[in-house]
């Protein structure tokens, strides 16, 4: 995985104040997932099989158009937004500006081209060209380095002045330092021709954006510290994580003052509400998570109403998606 840089973001995601923060080298993880496009009457989902693991995901979709006349429309597959001001050291599964993700699509069996938009904001304001003109990279990842502290001081002040750069203290010499300010917006878009009465088989697959934390704040002398509460909270929430598999963790983990295990924790998020703009609800819902031999939780929501809660191959049918996915991963990695 791939972090930017600390002259862009700076490294660091805590659980808690105090000396008992446990993620100083945490990652963050990217959510991702789902097709984008303005809602239609006429194109409905058949079919969504969507496979996820700490590796890959790959999803597998079934259209057909109901109406009687072609209809073709623009899908896009929205990357996620990167706002390199929040200052979070975010995983990036490739080093490549564009696509991030080494996102692939294939329709009816043959892999296929599509294009790619991006753009970059200072809230609803568009800076793109501006930084272009600058020759500032829009999203600072592989040869594209953006390193502020090497421009012209006439140029880090207009930036400034913009809002493209944000002071970031001084260095150990004095000499201020300044943070991107911007957020990069990307999407991979194409046409897409639907035929009357014919299935189109779209498959996508790409590396997800994995957050990672060298602990987790689910074990047993963490969770139970009142510090760490509201975020334990959170995780229960985000995650559904039950009491079955604190107990689980718990035997894993052991007691690290008589030599435990070191456990971790792995987190992907995948957009699954954008279902929801197509043609009635999807017929036919598949979904397998890949555990690799860790600890899963995650809320299965509308799911669990035709499977075991939190089952890791679970179908459904008529289903309407109500929530994006967040699966969490524990283990030894």
């Amino acid at each position: 995985m791939y972090q930017l840089r600390a002259s862009i973001l700076a490294i660091g995601l805590a659980f808690a104040g105090g000396s008992t923060a446990v993620a100083n080298d945490s990652a963050a993880e990217l959510s991702i997932g789902g097709l984008h496009f303005a809602r239609t009457p006429n194109v409905e989902m058949r079919s969504e099989d969507l496979r996820i693991s700490l590796d890959r995901v790959s999803v597998r979709y079934e259209f057909v158009n109901t109406s009687t006349a072609p209809v073709t429309l623009t899908v896009a597959f929205p990357l996620p937004d990167i706002d390199l001001a929040e200052g979070e050291s975010v995983s990036f599964p490739s080093n490549d500006p564009l696509n991030f993700v080494d996102f692939a699509t294939k329709v009816d069996g043959a892999a296929i081209k599509f294009n790619v938009d991006q753009r970059a904001f200072i809230g609803d304001k568009e800076v793109t060209s501006q930084l272009r003109e600058l020759k500032v990279p829009l999203l600072p990842l592989g040869t594209q380095q953006f390193r502020p502290g090497e421009l012209p001081a006439a140029t880090r002040t207009r930036m400034a002045s913009d809002g493209l750069l944000i002071p970031a203290g001084s260095d150990e010499r004095g000499r201020a330092l300044y943070s991107a300010g911007w957020i990069v917006k990307t999407a991979v878009y194409r046409e897409q021709v639907f035929p009357p009465g014919k299935g189109v088989v779209v498959e996508h697959t790409y590396r997800p954006s994995v957050g990672a934390s060298p602990d987790t704040i689910l074990r047993k002398t963490l969770r139970q510290n009142k510090a760490m509460a509201k975020e334990v909270e959170r995780y229960r929430k985000d995650y559904c994580v039950s009491e079955e598999f604190l107990q689980e963790l718990d035997k894993l983990a052991g007691s690290l003052r008589d030599g435990g295990a070191m456990v971790q924790e792995r987190r992907v998020s995948y957009i699954l509400k954008t279902g929801a703009n197509w043609a009635g609800p999807i017929k036919s819902f598949h979904l397998s998570i890949d555990r690799g031999g860790h600890l899963v939780s995650y809320c299965p929501g509308k799911l669990a109403a035709g499977a075991a809660k939190q089952a890791l191959e679970v179908t459904a049918t008529d289903f309407t998606p109500e929530r994006d996915i967040k699966v969490l991963f524990v283990g030894k990695f």
